[in-house]
């Protein structure tokens, strides 16, 4: 991806040294000012940044994380931590930490036994309970009476999935308030004698009990790493990292409902509500069709950012057949004015293919065959962690790197600054913009960097407005020579006129809310008269680049 001149000016600045090796490699007036949260795989210290790379906050605690973590509105640190049980495996936890700014532990609570285990992520939700994601063991007789396949069993049995709901109560303790269970939403073909018998192929919404994709070694068949909840539609979005799918449930139903096939908005009870990623796993495509491949973090863009209401996921590529590299891919679910999504009778679910995706250019320096996760920010820009190299990235909706930076913590500490620093993964990050609610009040004064003798070279923090997101102001002074195109008028009708008084041709793409490409072409000198007749009333970013800059427009119809 093309690189703006600060990164240039930040080598620069180095003199003699060599180049950096870990901590922060750019930070670009484009990116999107705010502080990164995340949590070394191999620390029990979770890290708050800012976008120079310096220490904001640190929180320490007595266990390594279990994957996920959250910095909470009112400034507390919600995060997973590892425990030992007899399910281990990748992602596993089993315990939920809460802590205040300063670093105090104020609820604790554990959720792992002999037949369930918190594992991956858990997602806070906006009745301050909690969504716990949570493996659920059935053994050999169970699994066999459901008609699961005895060439696929070992003496682990099966490992599926459950999601509850937990009310925290006082420091230690938590009551579950609503429960799903994937158990109770099979189908299978291989014994017409036992459980769940069925067609696979006419049964969309439910899960195939042999149908696997990954081959495990012990009985972890499901491997969900992802949970995300989105509070208008009131449901639930987790990933199947071994079946390289993505499932969405009705979370409005009630416990004794998500066990059955009807009731709650959807009126489909606990099924599945949609999938994506693997028409395989019902019958209803082939290879060729398959999207998603080992993938992580599969998450809703919210409503109010580019691309709300669209599903985001971090695609690992783990065995892409167009080989190894990963991709950030954006998907819009098919769903119609009643807020089902479509699926036509021996059709898979929509869409065929993302109509967004960041990929690295070679693809092969994006690569990361577990872990990672990306997020869209405020601003439309995207975070992206590759996590088996700590390695995050900003890029803005036309594909420019904007900021960079690698984690320096590997198992032992921090390293020194030009160490080629190996075994560094990071499960996630996240951005928070300087306006977010937990920083109010707070001493935000940054500290040094993680690294070791760090470089000395200068860093500018790009300030935002006060609605968290780049003033159109700033945006256009940053490039010199598109500060003096102009765009008019602005709100339109029917029509936009774009003045380019350079002789230097520019490039231009439009954007709208979905994130979706409305318009592309190249603007010769002179005045542009472009259509919009047909465009519907909404905002929309103009994005203008030359040779070695870039600037963007809001524009509202």
């Amino acid at each position: 991806m093309p690189k703006p001149l600060v990164f240039f000016f930040l080598f620069v600045s180095l003199s003699t040294y060599s180049q950096p090796t870990v901590g922060l490699f750019l930070n670009d007036s484009l990116a999107y000012n705010g502080y990164t949260l995340f949590s070394p795989s191999s620390s029990t210290t979770s890290y708050l940044i800012d976008n120079c790379g310096r220490v904001v906050n640190t929180w320490a605690s007595p266990f390594r994380p279990g994957s996920s973590l959250y910095l909470l509105e009112n400034g507390n640190l919600l995060r997973t931590a590892r425990v030992g049980g007899v399910f281990n495996a990748g992602g596993s936890g089993g315990r939920l930490e809460l802590f205040d700014w300063d670093g105090t532990l104020m609820w604790e609570f554990n959720y792992a036994s002999p037949i369930y285990h918190q594992h991956h992520d858990i997602e806070p939700l906006p009745n301050g309970n909690i969504l716990i994601l949570s493996w659920d063991l059935h053994d050999m007789d169970d699994a066999i009476s459901s008609g699961r396949d005895t060439a696929l069993l070992n003496a682990q049995g099966v490992w599926s999935e459950q999601i509850i709901e937990i009310k925290p109560i006082g420091q230690d303790s938590a009551v579950i308030v609503w429960e799903w269970y994937l158990w109770d939403h099979l189908v299978q073909d291989f014994d017409s004698s036992k459980n769940n018998f069925g067609v696979v192929a006419d049964h969309p919404e439910l899960l195939d009990l042999n149908f696997r994709a990954f081959g495990t070694g012990n009985g972890d068949w499901i491997h969900a790493n992802s949970l995300d909840y989105n509070p208008q539609l009131d449901q639930i979005l987790f990933s199947s990292r071994h079946l390289n799918e993505i499932y969405v449930i009705d979370h409005s139903t009630s416990t004794a409902e998500a066990a059955t096939h009807e009731g709650g908005q959807s009126g489909m009870g606990g099924d599945l509500l949609y999938r994506w990623g693997n028409p395989m796993s019902y019958r209803r495509g082939s290879v060729a069709d398959q999207t998603l491949f080992g993938q992580h973090d599969a998450n809703w863009i919210e409503d109010s950012l580019p691309g709300g209401g669209n599903i985001m996921v971090f695609n690992n590529g783990l065995g892409r057949p167009a080989g190894s590299y990963s991709s950030v891919d954006v998907i819009h679910p098919p769903i119609d004015s009643l807020g089902m999504y479509i699926i036509l009778p021996t059709m898979a679910f929509g869409p065929d293919s993302a109509f967004w995706s960041y990929v690295e250019q070679p693809s092969s320096d994006m690569f990361s065959a577990r872990i990672s996760g990306a997020r869209r920010l405020p601003n439309g820009n995207t975070l992206i962690c590759e996590g088996t190299s700590g390695h995050f990235r900003e890029v803005t909706l036309d594909k420019t790197l904007v900021w960079e930076y690698v984690s320096p913590i590997r198992l032992g500490g921090a390293v020194s600054q030009g160490t080629n620093i190996t075994q560094n993964d990071v499960f996630r990050a996240s951005r928070y913009g300087e306006n977010y609610a937990a920083f109010e009040g707070r001493d935000l004064i940054p500290g040094d960097r993680i690294e070791l003798n760090p470089f000395a070279f200068d860093c500018t923090i790009f300030s935002t407005d006060s609605s968290g997101q780049d003033s159109m102001t700033t945006l256009i002074q940053r490039s010199v020579l598109l500060a003096s195109v102009r765009v008019f008028p602005n709100p339109f009708q029917d029509h936009i006129l774009i003045d380019n008084p350079h002789d230097e041709p520019i490039h231009m793409f439009v954007i709208d809310l979905r994130g979706r490409r409305v318009l592309e072409r190249d603007l010769e000198a002179g005045e542009t008269r472009i259509q919009t007749v047909n465009w519907p009333p909404s905002v929309y970013m103009i994005h203008l680049t030359s040779d070695s800059q870039s600037a963007t427009i809001k524009i509202l119809k």
